[in-house]
């Protein structure tokens, strides 16, 4: 009788299997990624081929140390052990290496980076500058000890003596190359005086050219104020270094005569024929103007200047008795509507009006006056009738006391100056009155 096993004494069985087969447990496995999506930690996808499909794992440490970007559709060599996941019975390889299939490493990150810094727009064109026509200065960035400075400083010196080439020294290759080489372009940039840098190295492997394939020296170079050309490796090696640089060359020499584009003896040509058409232009300008001089001493306004401004002047004389007349009517404008103000201001004058209160102000105070003097007059005599009356009335209480009322005419005598010998003095008393001559004057001691 045939004996049943369940489903997952099989599965347990293969996978023991599995675990134990010397041949799965490390698996030399290549094929394409599929279903791939970059996760936190660990990595989960496919690896196809055109008869198969088998899931494959990549846990984070090992996901974290690829020296290369794992994507989509990428065809990878791998390194693992196959394994048996027994609750739902699928099996898939645990991938402990992995490389790019068919082409190295390297190669694989030049393409990665290059596309990355493509997209951030390190290679356009526009951003590219154009290189000097004449230098006077020239930077290197380069080792110190190797053939590409040599190479430049010979082929200068030949092309254009006496140009002035400043090595900014830095390692080439190996590690810490790419930030040493970084830091001499930026280093140059500092200088006032240089007018274009050279960055480069000899020949070489792609190991050994690639501190000029690293961000941190592309972005240099393209942060650089400086045109910059490059001259890395030999003329079938491409670096991302001359894909941002300005202008790329296939040798040292070849960096060196795009940074000397013209020799000496160049200049000193085309210096002449400058000279020469200078002249010919000077020449030229000389004769067009003393044509134009001889012509305009033939001219009759040269000879008879007069002319020139005969119509001015006759238009001025216009303009003239235009501005004249204008001033007339505006003066005999001004004149007439001065007078008719002038009247309105003689009707609305108070003059006569004060004239008028001011004879009023005449009469009234000779008026015044004349009453005011009857006034006191009337107020004397009333004043003098009442002073006699009253006099009339006490004087003959006086008398009665033995006293005698001397005057001289109507004016009563109150002291001996008012009385000289000779004069006639009225002596009145109680009981009559006396007339008398003054014949003696004493005035009293006290």
């Amino acid at each position: 009788m045939a004996e049943y096993l369940s489903v997952g004494t099989l599965t347990n069985y293969l996978k023991r299997k599995f675990d134990k087969d010397p041949y799965l447990e490390r698996v030399f496995l290549t094929g394409q990624v599929s279903n791939f999506r970059v996760r936190p930690n660990h990595q989960y996808f496919s690896l196809k081929d055109d008869q198969a499909v088998i899931q494959a794992t990549m846990w984070g440490p090992i996901f974290k140390k690829l020296p290369f970007t794992l994507e989509e559709g990428q065809q990878l060599n791998v390194v693992g052990r196959v394994q048996l996941y027994a609750p739902n019975g699928s099996y898939s390889i645990l991938i402990e290496q992995a490389e790019p299939a068919g082409v190295g490493e390297l190669a694989l990150r030049f393409e990665q980076l290059k596309k990355e810094l493509t997209q951030a727009g390190y290679f356009k064109s526009e951003h590219k500058q154009e290189l000097p026509a004449f230098n006077r200065k020239i930077g290197v960035v380069t080792s110190q000890s190797g053939a590409v400075i040599q190479d430049i400083i010979t082929t200068v010196n030949r092309r254009f003596p006496g140009l002035s080439i400043r090595l900014y020294p830095a390692k080439v290759q190996g590690e810490g190359a790419a930030e040493e080489i970084a830091a001499q372009i930026q280093k140059a940039n500092q200088a006032e005086d240089l007018d274009v840098l050279i960055v480069g190295r000899g020949g070489g492997s792609m190991e050994d050219l690639w501190a000029f394939n690293e961000e941190v020296v592309v972005r240099a170079i393209f942060e650089s104020r400086l045109p910059v050309i490059s001259s890395v490796g030999h003329e079938t090696d491409v670096t991302l270094a001359d894909f941002v640089a300005d202008k790329r060359a296939a040798t040292p020499t070849a960096a060196a005569e795009l940074a000397t584009p013209y020799t000496k003896a160049d200049y000193f040509l085309a210096l002449e024929r400058s000279q020469l058409r200078l002249k010919q232009v000077v020449d030229q300008q000389l004769k067009v103007k003393g044509e134009r001089l001889e012509r305009i001493q033939q001219s009759i306004l040269f000879r008879q200047p007069e002319r020139l401004y005969d119509t001015y002047l006759q238009k001025l004389d216009h303009l003239d008795q235009q501005l004249s007349q204008v001033l007339d009517r505006r003066l005999q404008a001004v004149s007439h509507r001065y007078q008719l103000l002038n009247q309105a201001l003689v009707r609305q004058s108070p003059s006569p009006q004060l004239e008028r209160l001011n004879q009023e102000v005449l009469v009234l105070d000779k008026d015044l006056r004349r009453s005011m003097h009857l006034l006191v007059q009337k107020a004397q005599q009333r004043f003098q009738v009442a002073s006699d009356a009253l006099l009339q009335l006490e004087l003959s209480q006086i008398l009665q006391r033995g006293y005698a009322l001397v005057r001289k005419q109507e004016r009563i005598v109150s002291n001996v100056e008012l009385v000289q010998p000779g004069d006639s003095l009225s002596i009145q008393l109680q009981d009559g009155q006396l007339e008398v001559e003054v014949t003696h004057v004493q005035e009293s001691d006290v």
